[in-house]
């Protein structure tokens, strides 16, 4: 299906909804298609894998209690048909431990219930211009960003060290190329929030924490270590921890 390109968020951009609730489901699709996307909607987890594979949608707004299914769960059973669609997790958890794990399972953002559709439609927004969802209309194409051995082509949407290929999550892939940036520099836990979620996570820098961890698990299981923590600042991708008596491995 053609997607006119835009200026900002695409017009067109295909959001698959997954929503046992008929009310809430209805709401979103009636919102979604109005604000000028294409919906496909989806009642259980089930429903919701085949519908993935079968519309490559831009973007899954996902409710986490369905009746067949976790939903925490459903992010890393995409991933591994090779499915890295972005993730809007809904859900009437409220604690942040719960916020925490459903953005570690592969989600990139979480909207509680009750809602406002006009918060979940600027959290979709968002969502689609940082995942480069509208840079497929971007004119010319983006160097690959390279440190050592470590490539990253963010048109291509791929990562590799010394040759091998690595499958990293959305917000794993934004946060590599966050640091990748800005290579031998030391970025508070706070810059990244605002650079790679773009949103204060409610001051809770614990998330960047578990995606540091989860990003290292990949990118350094090939030594030499790239990615380095700085005692109470932050984190930092160099070649080396020799220059820093402050620098640490976590």
């Amino acid at each position: 299906m053609p997607r006119p390109a835009s200026g900002s968020a695409p017009a067109r951009s295909t959001v698959l909804v997954v929503e046992d609730d008929p009310s809430i489901r209805t709401l979103l699709t009636s919102a979604l298609g109005a604000a000028g996307h294409h919906v496909v909607a989806a009642v259980t987890g089930q429903e919701a894998m085949f519908k993935a594979g079968d519309s490559r949608p831009d973007l899954i707004v996902l409710d986490v209690m369905l009746p067949d299914a976790d939903g925490f769960d459903l992010p890393r059973q995409l991933r591994a048909q090779g499915l890295y669609t972005p993730v809007l997790f809904l859900t009437a958890r409220t604690e942040v431990e719960d916020r925490i794990i459903g953005l570690s399972s592969g989600g990139d953002d979480y909207v509680t219930k009750p809602f406002h559709v006009q918060e979940v439609l600027l959290r979709i927004r968002a969502i689609l211009r940082r995942t480069g969802a509208s840079a497929r209309a971007a004119d010319g194409a983006r160097p690959p960003l390279r440190y050592g051995d470590l490539v990253l082509d963010a048109d291509a949407h791929t990562v590799h060290r010394a040759g091998r290929p690595l499958k990293l999550s959305p917000t794993e892939f934004r946060l590599l190329a966050c640091l990748m940036a800005r290579a031998d520099r030391v970025l508070d836990k706070g810059e990244i929030l605002q650079e790679v979620w773009r949103y204060d996570f409610a001051g809770d820098t614990r998330i960047v924490d578990t995606y540091i961890k989860n990003l290292r698990r990949k990118i350094d299981a090939t030594a030499p270590a790239l990615i380095h923590t700085v005692r109470g600042v932050g984190y930092c991708l160099r070649r080396s921890v020799e220059d820093s008596a402050e620098s640490s491995r976590s």
